[in-house]
């Protein structure tokens, strides 16, 4: 997993995972084991899946040529409200996009350390051991 940032001010987590690596083969099977690692954290709740891929598609939207499957788990940690402006980076998503032979995970670092652990443990998690 690596750190970067996107359009040069957006820190971003990143893994690509290849379908050798990981149980999971489809994009559905990530969303799956994703619910699943929501699900066991006790103030963390599910929100959805947005199938990315299929809106810019509908829509006549330009896809690299590489994605095969694009979505966003949407969930959210929301441990406190301490003001109006974290409603900004609420709630969290992670992207999961289907490569062919591998998976490019991805999601935007959260204002919270525990968020972050969490969510890195969850990619890191999708690795065979």
């Amino acid at each position: 997993m690596k750190q970067t940032l996107l359009q040069e001010k957006y820190p971003v987590f990143v893994a690509e995972i290849g379908k050798d690596e990981t149980d999971c083969q489809t994009v559905e099977d990530v969303v799956a084991y994703l619910k699943a690692k929501i699900a066991e954290k006790e103030k963390v709740v599910f929100i959805g899946v947005f199938d990315h891929y299929a809106h810019t598609k509908g829509i006549g939207g330009e896809i690299a040529a590489d994605i095969v499957g694009a979505v966003d788990v949407i969930f959210c940690f929301g441990f406190a409200l301490p003001n109006p402006q974290v409603l900004a980076v609420r709630p969290r998503s992670i992207g999961v996009a289907d490569l062919g032979d591998k998976f490019h995970i991805s999601f935007l670092e959260a204002p919270m350390k525990p968020a972050n652990e969490a969510m890195e443990a969850w990619v890191k998690g999708l690795r065979k051991s």
